[in-house]
Parts: structure tokens; C-alpha cells; sequence
């Protein structure tokens, strides 16, 4: 089992993500299996479907569910270059891949931090 995110829903979906070993980069697995640096580009499985499919049904592989997934792809991560698979479950209403948690939504959209309060911005083009 997945000890990293044991929350997750058997009626939900997931994705899997891992940190890429050259520059430590968070990384999604896509649907055609390479590794994005982008969740949207990411390939959501159901936690409990059936032959370890996406939501659509499309894949036919042999995993049953998200935790066979993780296993698979974890045990060919030194050759993929990637270190520390695990899924991350998805919210149930939205159209486009968030994380249920806030450290998962951070790792996937950055820092919590309003433009306002940040340090740098693009308007401070001028600074010396």
C-alpha cells in the first residue's frame, strides 16, 4: 500500500507523481507513460477501477486499481529517473486534475502565496 497518501477514496481518481532525480523537478505521469512537469498533462486513474484503467476505460493493462499502478511504475523508477512514486487523490469537483490536499495542490501549483504579497513581481523590472 501507499503510505504516503493513505486518504484516498475508493469511489475517487488519482494521479501518480514522483521528483525527477536530475534537478528534484515534481513530475506527473502522463497518459503516454513519459513524465510531465505539468498536472494537467497528468493521467488520472480510478482508485478502484478494474484492470488499473483511466477513467475513460482506455488502458487495458493488467493492474487492478491505483495501488498496483504505483507499484509498476515505482519499480522502474531508477530507469524512468525519478524518485519517490506515490498517487495523489484527486478532487471530485473539478474538471481538470486538483488535489484533495493542500500540500499536494502546492507541489502542483506552487506556493500559497498571493501575488500581492510576494517579494518579486513582474512590475519590479526596475530593481537595483
Amino acid at each position: 500500500m501507499d503510505v504516503r497518501n493513505n486518504r484516498r477514496q475508493a469511489g475517487g481518481s488519482s494521479v501518480v507523481t514522483a521528483n525527477r532525480l536530475l534537478d528534484g523537478r515534481i513530475v506527473w505521469l502522463a497518459e503516454d507513460g513519459v513524465w510531465s512537469d505539468r498536472i494537467d498533462a497528468a493521467r488520472i486513474f480510478a482508485n478502484d477501477g478494474p484492470e488499473g484503467g483511466s477513467e475513460s476505460g482506455s488502458e487495458s493493462g493488467s493492474n487492478g486499481g491505483i495501488e498496483s499502478v504505483i507499484a509498476a511504475v515505482a519499480a522502474r523508477q531508477q530507469a524512468d529517473g525519478v524518485v519517490g512514486v506515490y498517487g495523489v487523490q484527486l478532487r471530485d469537483d473539478s474538471a481538470t486534475p486538483v488535489p484533495a490536499t493542500v500540500r499536494e495542490r502546492i507541489r502542483a501549483f506552487g506556493p500559497s502565496v498571493h501575488p500581492e504579497f510576494a517579494p518579486f513581481t513582474e512590475a519590479t523590472t526596475n530593481v537595483r
